[in-house]
């Protein structure tokens, strides 16, 4: 029997219940990784249902739900990872009684030393303020119930990923520039000594917005490898979590030799190699999604003005820039001119690589 099936069901609607398997889970040496990352959030999700069902009683609340949103809505919990819940509610019962609950979630968990972001909305108030916040609305989109009206969460659910789809052309430009601060903010993560797993280029933020990508329909990112990258970074960053003790996403110079020895490797050098090799995978399959994303959107804009210059006709073929000899931009790439003979011209490959870098354009 496993720590989480010996804990009782009214020792997970205790605090106390709840840290000492939250330890004992922590712990563990034989599940790390993915199967202690969703052992903790089932652990979790089983002490904030009872917890949530004693309060609604208690409050005499219906027509409410507790919804893990963000990394947690996820199940990416990591040892130190904040807890994103929101409590949504119908808008039918009263706001002290909805206040009575919320208060009774909310104050067990700041009990337990655990951060904890949270909100209290009924679903038009969720959609309102992700139509406002983009941030919102990349939590919302990994939304899950934990307890209560699951048919509420569904609802919202939908409608945000309508709102997202529907409102793509104006919201991945805005995510994009975000992507793109945060960039020159931290760095690239494969060339830093003292990454952010977290926040750096190529890191976990970068993850989750190829997730939101993906979810609009508008583009999806290259497969191959970019699971197996998510894993590497989410096991370093449980790792630096256990070994330190603390919230951090930085993975500090004076830790890399304790985290690697964690994750039952060699050394710090064998942990950066790992940790960069990951970080490459998710950069590659970044710029391809956004230059994706890109296309799409200038296409679906340039086709109003098309059809009413055209009359409904043939499209014209897309403006090719020179560049380079043998070089032109098309579509927002570097790519050969029609007029190139690679098979004459055995620089033709550094002369494009040179024009596309000089540009600032990938090579088609």
């Amino acid at each position: 029997m496993t720590s989480i099936e010996a804990t009782t069901e009214s020792e997970d609607s205790r605090p106390s219940g709840y840290a000492a398997a939250r330890l004992r889970l922590l712990q563990e040496k034989e599940r790390p990784g993915p199967p202690r990352r969703a052992a903790l959030a089932a652990l979790t999700d089983d002490w904030l249902t009872a917890l949530f069902t004693g309060a609604a009683q208690h409050a005499g609340v219906r027509g409410a739900a507790l919804v893990a949103v963000g990394g947690y809505g996820r199940g990416e919990l990591s040892p130190r990872s904040d807890l994103d819940l929101l409590l949504l509610h119908d808008g039918t019962a009263d706001a002290s009684a909805v206040a009575a609950l919320a208060d009774r979630i909310w104050y067990p968990v700041w009990d337990l030393g655990l951060a904890l972001d949270h909100s209290v909305r009924t679903p038009a108030e969720a959609r309102k303020t992700a139509g406002e916040d983009l941030k919102v609305q990349l939590g919302l989109l990994d939304a899950r119930p934990v307890a209560g009206d699951l048919g509420l969460v569904a609802a919202l659910r939908t409608a945000i990923l309508a709102d997202w789809r529907n409102q793509a052309p104006k919201r991945l430009p805005d995510l994009h520039e975000l992507c793109r601060e945060r960039a020159e903010r931290h760095g690239e993560l494969r060339f830093l000594l003292e990454p952010d797993l977290k926040e750096a280029r190529g890191g976990l933020r970068d993850v989750t917005a190829l997730r939101a990508v993906a979810a609009s329909w508008v583009a999806d990112a290259p497969r191959e490898g970019l699971a197996e990258a998510r894993r590497t970074l989410l096991d370093a960053r449980d790792a630096l979590h256990l070994t330190t003790g603390r919230a951090t996403d930085r993975l500090a110079l004076q830790e890399q030799d304790q985290v690697a020895q964690a994750l039952g490797l060699l050394d710090a050098d064998a942990l950066l190699r790992q940790v960069y090799e990951a970080a490459r995978t998710v950069s590659y399959a970044t710029d391809v999604t956004w230059r994706e994303v890109n296309r799409v959107l200038r296409a679906r804009s340039a086709r109003p003005r098309l059809r009413a210059l055209l009359g409904g006709g043939r499209s014209p073929a897309p403006d090719r820039t020179p560049l380079a000899d043998g070089v032109v931009e098309a579509d927002g790439e570097a790519v050969l001119a029609r007029t190139a003979r690679p098979e004459r011209d055995p620089v033709l490959v550094l002369r494009a690589a040179a024009a596309a870098a000089q540009s600032g354009l990938p090579l088609s």
